[in-house]
């Protein structure tokens, strides 16, 4: 599973990390989490409000901080 992080480093967007790191550990998935930073390689999903979260080339969240159940609930499909 691929699994990116999409902001600049905000206080937000360093507790989606944190939150998607915790249930990649909780749900034992083998996953690759990437923090992208550049506004270019952002813009390029189409996301324009950050934090944004991407599981496997999809745009799952953009704009805000999602609950741990919701993340639980990408990585088990």
């Amino acid at each position: 599973m691929d699994i990116k992080i999409l902001g600049p480093g905000c206080i937000n967007c360093q507790k989606v990390e944190t939150l998607v790191r915790e249930a990649v550990a909780e749900t034992g998935v083998a996953a690759d989490i990437e923090k992208v930073s550049d506004i270019m390689q952002i813009a390029k999903y189409g996301v324009f409000s950050t934090p944004a979260v991407v599981v496997d080339g999809k745009v799952k969240s953009v704009g805000k901080i999602p609950k741990k159940e919701e993340i639980l609930s990408w990585l088990s499909r």
